[in-house]
């Protein structure tokens, strides 16, 4: 492990993207209704920053078909960031029109990934993203970035902290403010994450790098603490653990927001999110999937409670 830079971080910003990373692959088609009551319920359980729809070719990802409805039927709450997945200029007229807060554009850290899921390669593809950062900066709206397999691509296998830092410098050359580091396909360990994440932060400062990581090896809270060590403090989480990868087999879904507050609750540190409120909205969202909860501190605390715990 690298050695520790900082204390752990005392406060975490959690970017919740169940809404839209965690929904975009059902293949049943989620009433606009559920959605924007999980929005909602989200906000009030003291999420901060919710990324609520994409933007996207209806053709491509059906289940977004219908993000400026969403958008504009949300109770929008003071200092909540609204964010929106845009991947191209139409996709950032779409985002203006329903008065986004932040835009977010993405990259690959993989070169097999890149050609195989949108047919061109790394530099092109961000390249196309210029005039989308530059407009929605000039509309005053934040510009986040995600690297996309960062820590293994399922097509290429390994991937290097120079590709990692690479991509960052891409996104910051075409004006992106922050940058995430994504773990796509779930198969990053701690001390593979720290490099990872080191890269980034060579072109990127503290505030400005965050962590999405899925939970495919059981990794994800491992490599979330060995975030905290470097002191990152913000982290995209998807309750219920809503969300796979439609690219890698077997990938499971994001780490359950659930998990990783109850995670940083026991290490003294300060989230803003309500625990249960925030198990509602995940039970909530579950129950119209017609299924369970993937968190496992919300099965936890829901077997707690119905006293089948240790049985």
């Amino acid at each position: 492990m690298a050695s520790q830079h900082h204390s752990l971080p005392r406060q975490v910003r959690l970017v919740e993207v169940g809404p839209r990373d965690g929904l975009q692959n059902e293949k049943a088609t989620v009433p606009t209704d559920v959605k924007v009551a999980f929005i909602d319920r989200l906000a009030a359980a003291g999420l901060r920053a919710i990324e609520a729809t994409s933007f996207v070719s209806p053709k491509w990802v059906p289940q977004m078909a219908d993000a400026a409805n969403v958008m504009a039927c949300i109770a929008r709450r003071p200092g909540v960031v609204y964010s929106v997945l845009v991947p191209n200029m139409k996709g950032f007229e779409g985002a203006l029109a329903a008065k986004a807060d932040e835009v977010v554009v993405f990259g690959a850290a993989s070169e097999a990934f890149s050609q195989r899921n949108i047919n061109c390669g790394i530099a092109e593809s961000i390249e196309r993203f210029r005039p989308v950062a530059a407009a929605a900066l000039a509309a005053g709206m934040r510009v986040r970035g995600a690297i996309s397999c960062a820590l293994g691509c399922p097509y290429q296998g390994e991937v290097t902290p120079e590709a990692v830092g690479r991509v960052a410098r891409l996104l910051r050359d075409i004006g992106v403010q922050h940058v995430g580091v994504a773990d796509t396909i779930g198969v990053g360990t701690p001390a593979k994450t720290q490099r990872a994440m080191e890269a980034a932060l060579a072109v990127f400062p503290l505030d400005e790098v965050s962590g999405h990581f899925h939970d495919t090896y059981g990794q994800a809270l491992a490599n979330i603490y060995a975030c905290l060590e470097l002191g990152i403090a913000t982290f995209d989480t998807s309750a219920a653990g809503l969300g796979g990868c439609p690219y890698a087999k077997g990938a499971t879904g994001n780490v359950a927001t659930e998990d990783v507050v109850y995670l940083l609750q026991g290490l003294g540190i300060d989230t803003g999110v309500d625990l249960d409120r925030l198990r509602a909205a995940g039970e909530f969202v579950s129950t119209a999937l017609g299924r369970p909860s993937a968190s496992r501190v919300a099965r936890a605390l829901a077997a707690r409670e119905t006293g089948t715990v240790g049985k």
